[in-house]
């Protein structure tokens, strides 16, 4: 079905299913659902309340993002701490938890999305995501607002909320000498605002974070900051079956 309504795209627009349009993005039919419910996927429902999303719109999501299959591949160098590195003992072990648990290579999870999803709207931020730091990179496992995969380690914000036990806030990044000069911040997605919880493997080492962003300084309210904890909790959970 992927290669035949793709190819029939240039002579017509075909209506598709969420299924359908699941199928063609390669992701589970409750992500499309999330995604469509979050804009990012445009559809419309019909008199009987069924979803619709054009060909179209789907294969520009595909083109926008690369692939949404091209997961950013796992090698050598994301596992290697760097000679700069503070505390290499600590940051080897904590690259050896990485690479044990097999998340940079896995496949997207569903469940990943919905927490990211939940994220943004239980604090009305914009931007949302779940993310492993390697070596040298900051890997979007998953993603709300935000159309890259990856970023540089030096870039990034959850790097250093990894170095920490306790979630890490940034109220303005254009105040905060560690971010004002980020890419993040001075170009897309143009941060200002970040809030991320570390996540935690079964044996304490941070793998990641859970973060919302927003375009403009802000800050959470107790109740707001209490469930991304929570959520971030059940990432936690799902990271420690693996």
């Amino acid at each position: 079905m992927h290669a035949s309504l793709l190819d029939d795209a240039a002579g017509s627009d075909p209506v598709l299913t969420t299924r359908q349009a699941a199928q063609l993005l390669g992701i589970a039919v409750s992500t499309a659902q999330l995604w469509i419910e979050n804009g990012v996927l445009p559809a419309w429902k019909t008199p009987g309340g069924h979803r619709r999303i054009r060909l179209s719109d789907v294969s520009a999501l595909l083109r926008e993002r690369g692939s949404l299959h091209a997961e950013p591949a796992a090698h050598a160098r994301d596992f290697l701490p760097a000679a700069t590195t503070v505390l290499p003992a600590q940051e080897q072990a904590r690259l050896a938890a990485l690479r044990a648990s097999g998340l940079v290579d896995a496949a997207p999870k569903a469940v990943f999305d919905r927490l990211t999803w939940l994220a943004a709207q239980v604090t009305a931020c914009p931007l949302a995501a779940l993310t492993l730091v390697t070596a040298q990179r900051q890997l979007f496992k998953s993603r709300v607002g935000i159309a890259l995969l990856e970023t540089a380690r030096e870039d990034a914000f959850c790097n250093g909320t990894i170095l920490r036990d306790e979630p890490m806030v940034v109220p303005d990044a254009r105040l905060d000498a560690r971010f004002a000069a980020s890419p993040l911040v001075t170009g897309a997605p143009y941060v200002r605002f970040y809030a991320g919880v570390p996540l935690r493997d079964a044996h304490g080492y941070r793998l990641g974070a859970l973060c919302v962003m927003d375009h403009e300084p802000r800050r959470l309210r107790e109740r707001e900051m209490r469930a991304l904890g929570e959520l971030a909790a059940i990432a936690m959970d799902e990271i420690r079956r693996r």
